[in-house]
């Protein structure tokens, strides 16, 4: 568990270009921690990890930070990004992975000017994040990963596909039973439309 004043020295006070991006959630920066002790370090020492700082105005906030800590913190696989810690102050709600040197697969895909990926880099990252995938369906309690797309798909300097984000994660049915939902979660246009039609 990290405190908040640990997050913001990792960060340089959350400086602006310390920011890797920005969801729903709120945004990421980029931050130093030591190896062993994870205690905040100047840049370029120690290991760099990624700060996820939820937005106060963000609707995601708690939910969707308590199903991180849930999931990430229950499960590790090499095709899962690694959830390091996390902070609750207040109402401040972060948590700190592992960082992924070559960013989302959204950006080698859609970012103006991105180098195209050869087609042996392509298959590796399709056939990592189906592992991720696999492994969350047929772990003990199986999980709906519900927001499966390009810029949850995390990749490490050697193109290995990670998953993130389980903010919409949630436990699968058990016995066989099929899932009902009443609350359609997701990403417009990535979702399955009979999910989007059934909630099933």
């Amino acid at each position: 568990m990290f405190t908040f004043a640990e997050l913001k020295s990792a960060t340089r006070n959350f400086r602006p270009d310390t920011m890797l991006g920005e969801g729903g959630f709120g945004r990421v920066f980029k931050g130093w921690v030591d190896e062993k002790t994870y205690a905040p370090t100047k840049v370029s020492v120690g290991i760099p990890v990624a700060v996820k700082k939820s937005n106060p105005e963000s609707e995601q906030g708690l939910k969707e930070w308590q199903s991180e800590v849930k999931f990430l913190g229950k499960f590790t696989h090499p095709n899962l990004v690694k959830l390091l810690g996390y902070c609750w102050e207040d109402k401040q709600f972060l948590l700190v992975y592992e960082y992924m040197q070559k960013g989302s697969l959204e950006n080698h895909l859609f970012r103006v000017g991105a180098e195209p990926l050869t087609w042996e880099i392509r298959l590796k990252i399709a056939i990592g994040a189906a592992r991720g995938l696999a492994f969350l369906h047929t772990s003990e309690k199986t999980v709906i990963y519900r927001d499966f797309k390009s810029s949850n798909v995390l990749l490490d300097g050697d193109y290995n596909a990670k998953l993130s984000d389980f903010g919409l994660a949630k436990l699968g049915p058990s016995n066989g039973d099929s899932h009902v939902t009443t609350r359609i979660v997701g990403t417009y246009g990535y979702a399955a439309p009979e999910y989007i039609a059934t909630g099933k």
